[in-house]
C-alpha cells in the first residue's frame, strides 16, 4: 500500500489555502482550492483500499457526498445551503452504515449514546430560536443522523475498531457546529476559520481508518 502522506499532505495544503483565500475575501480561487483538498480525500481512500471492503466502499460513497455537498455549499442562497445539507445528511447515513457494517459494542454504544443525546439536545436549543421555520425539520434531522454518527462510530470501539473513526466522527461533528454558527446562528467570527481544518482532518481520519477495516 502506498504512503498516504503525499495525499494527506494536498488535502491539508488545500485546507490552509481554502481558509486563508476565504479570510481575505477571494471566494473564486478558495473555491478552487476546497475542490483540490476535497478531491483529495477521496483519493486518499481509495489509494488506501477502500474499494477492497464493505466499509470502505460504505466510507468511500460518504466522502463522495461529502465533496458534492462540499461544492454545493460554495453558493450563498438558501436553496444550495439546503441541498448541501441533504448531501452531508446522505454522508452522515453511509458513515453511520459502515459502523453498523463494521461491527459495533453494546457497552460501548450506550457509554456514548447518553452525553451525545445531552449534546445534540444542547445544539438544538440553541439553534432553534435562530432556524427559519422552513429548515427547522431538516436541521433537527441533520442533529440526530450525525449525534447517531459519532455513537456508531464510538460503537465501533467495543469490537476493536481503530481509533481514526471515533476521532474522525467527532471531528465532523465540531466542524457541523462551525457551519451552524455561521449560516444559522450568524456569529460575527469566521468559524470556518477552526471548522473547515476539523472537517478536513475528518475526512482525512475516516478515509485512512479503511486500510484498518479491510476485512469487513
Amino acid at each position: 500500500m502506498k504512503s498516504p502522506y503525499p495525499i494527506v499532505g494536498v488535502v491539508a495544503v488545500g485546507c490552509a489555502f481554502l481558509v486563508g483565500l476565504q479570510l481575505s475575501g477571494y471566494f473564486a480561487p478558495a473555491a478552487v482550492a476546497k475542490f483540490i483538498a476535497s478531491s483529495a480525500f477521496v483519493t486518499l481512500a481509495v489509494r488506501q483500499g477502500a474499494l477492497d471492503s464493505w466499509y470502505g466502499r460504505l466510507i468511500l460513497s460518504g466522502l463522495c457526498l461529502s465533496w458534492c455537498g462540499d461544492l454545493l455549499l460554495v453558493g450563498r442562497s438558501e436553496t444550495f445551503f439546503l441541498a448541501g445539507l441533504v448531501a452531508f445528511l446522505l454522508a452522515h447515513v453511509a458513515y453511520s452504515v459502515a459502523f453498523v457494517r463494521h461491527g459495533v459494542g453494546r457497552v460501548a454504544l450506550v457509554a456514548t449514546a447518553v452525553p451525545i443525546a445531552v449534546v445534540a439536545l444542547l445544539v438544538w436549543s440553541w439553534l432553534e430560536p435562530q432556524t427559519p421555520a422552513d429548515l427547522s425539520l431538516p436541521v433537527r434531522a441533520y442533529i440526530a443522523v450525525i449525534s447517531l454518527m459519532v455513537i456508531f462510530a464510538y460503537g465501533t470501539r467495543g469490537v476493536g475498531g481503530s481509533w481514526w473513526i471515533p476521532a474522525g466522527a467527532s471531528l465532523f461533528f465540531l466542524s457541523d457546529l462551525s457551519v451552524a454558527a455561521l449560516r444559522l446562528a450568524g456569529t460575527d467570527y469566521p468559524t470556518y476559520a477552526l471548522g473547515l481544518p476539523a472537517y478536513y482532518a475528518a475526512q482525512v481520519c475516516l478515509a485512512l481508518s479503511v486500510s484498518q477495516s479491510r476485512s469487513h
